[in-house]
């Protein structure tokens, strides 16, 4: 199996070292914006490195992998759909409701695959809760808490082209909500503060982030942002039932200290990072994909479950700039019909 690797930055470098010793995977074609940084990628790894996309799609390969900037993941997924070629990227498919659906049509319509990089659906902890509250170990779920706290922002060049946290960062907490209760959000009531650096002001975000949303079957669901935690790089989620009560990311290298006499004592190595704390999950996803390619098993998350996600956080943008609740029905895409 051959596959082409666009995108030769962070995480297009953790995928292309998973691919590269990947027992399935023969060789890589790796291409960046920076033709040198995908040349000493290639060179590292013995694989090889193609001077644009273009020579991606010429050249040939059984499979592409997307880790370049958001704004060329639809315009890349579509062109790869219309190669016949299995696609995974990293999300969002865009920025938008229009271009996601744009991406998702060429999908289907050439009947491939997509395959979204939300790697939290193959992480140990949250896969657990999963198993917790399908099985009924929780009874009846009636509270979950998320947060997700970097602990140091993104650059400030990147915040506006980033789409804004709820967008950005808090994604991956709607999709992984949705995936864990198997409920979808109804409605939303989200706030936000920009009382950080101004660069946050500047590109018209927020720094940190506050949503309660309402389940399909009543349970409630907050989910916290920011991007400034001292600490260290906090992602959890808490899920209460009638029955008993479970959390994710409570291990010992939470960034977090108890003030009871008692309690557990702080983090000597708090993570710091995503790449850190979900390496493991990465690999995972970048291992189911070869599956999928392989006819193996079926595609873990879809494009749909990427609108999904989305239309969660532009309903919370939503929410944020106008100050009431939305309801999901207010977003486009809650069908397929709607797509039409």
């Amino acid at each position: 199996m051959r596959i082409g690797v666009i995108g030769t930055g962070r995480i297009g470098t953790i995928h292309a070292n998973t691919l590269s010793r990947h027992r399935d995977v023969g060789s890589l074609i790796l291409t960046d914006a920076d033709t040198s940084r995908a040349q000493e990628l290639a060179h590292r790894l013995g694989e090889t490195a193609a001077p644009g996309v273009e020579e991606i799609f010429r050249w040939g390969v059984d499979a592409v992998v997307i880790t370049t900037a958001t704004s060329a993941h639809a315009e890349l997924i579509g062109r790869a759909a219309r190669s016949g070629l299995p696609v995974f990227c990293e999300k969002p498919i865009a920025l938008d409701l229009p271009g996601t659906l744009s991406a998702i049509t060429e999908v289907e319509t050439a009947g491939t695959v997509l395959q979204m990089g939300f790697q939290r659906r193959f992480d140990a902890g949250y896969r657990g809760a999963r198993e917790a509250v399908r099985s009924g170990r929780l009874g009846r779920l009636h509270t979950v808490r998320a947060l997700t706290s970097d602990q140091t922002p993104p650059p400030a060049a990147w915040l506006p082209l980033s789409g804004g946290l709820y967008r950005d960062t808090l994604i991956h907490d709607f999709d992984v909500l949705r995936w864990v209760t198997g409920r979808e959000v109804a409605d939303v009531y989200a706030a936000g503060s920009d009382a950080g650096p101004a660069m946050f002001r500047e590109a018209g975000d927020v720094d940190t982030g506050a949503a309660l949303l309402t389940l399909d079957d009543g349970t409630l669901a907050t989910v916290t942002g920011a991007r400034l935690n001292g600490a260290g790089y906090d992602v959890r989620m808490e899920l209460a039932g009638e029955l008993d009560q479970i959390v994710v990311g409570l291990d010992d290298r939470t960034p977090i200290a108890s003030t009871e006499p008692t309690g557990p004592p702080a983090a000597d190595k708090p993570w710091t990072g995503f790449l850190e704390r979900f390496g493991p999950a990465y690999e995972a996803e970048l291992n189911a994909f070869v599956e999928v390619v392989r006819g193996e098993r079926a595609n873990p998350c879809d494009g749909r479950e990427a609108l999904q996600a989305l239309r969660v956080a532009e309903a919370c943008e939503l929410s944020r700039r106008e100050r009431r609740p939305v309801h999901l029905a207010e977003i486009p895409g809650g069908t397929a019909s709607a797509f039409a």
